[in-house]
């Protein structure tokens, strides 16, 4: 039987922390991590022949976590194309992007448009001779 009285769990710690949960019934897991709250990662560790029965709990750390692992631990971060780190708060303050990685950039920027302005008032990388040398789409 799951009891939702575990926000002791769930209290902020700093450095590496493994959380173990003995369950009889499979079924039950989903709710227990319903009840957790946002992480970076979330490690399954099975047997490859258990993965079917886990789906309704792969979902769960899914919505609660930008990356889910199997048999495998995090890894730091780094700022490539491929690392991708999305999740509810605290993984990242923004669920539609990413906290990490090159796609991470989204988060810090704001799209501003100059219309009809002279040249010289432009902002350096929006002139015609971009002297900033900013990769530039024009008209499409």
């Amino acid at each position: 039987m799951f009891h939702a009285n575990i926000g002791h769990l769930a209290q902020e710690r700093f450095g590496p922390l493994g959380l173990v949960i003995t369950y009889e019934r499979t079924e039950d897991l989903p709710a227990v991590v319903a009840a957790l709250p946002g992480q970076l990662t979330a490690s399954l560790h099975g047997e490859p022949g258990e993965a079917a029965e886990l789906t309704g709990l792969t979902a769960a750390l899914a919505e609660r976590s930008g990356r889910v692992l199997w048999n495998d631990w995090p890894t730091g971060v780094s700022v490539t194309h491929a690392m991708q780190h999305g999740g509810p708060f605290p993984a990242t303050t923004a669920p539609t992007t990413t906290s990490v990685g090159t796609a991470a950039l989204d988060r810090f920027l704001r799209p501003v448009t100059y219309q009809s302005w002279p040249a010289p008032l432009l902002p350096p990388p929006l002139r015609d001779d971009n002297p900033w040398k900013v990769p530039q789409e024009v008209r499409g």
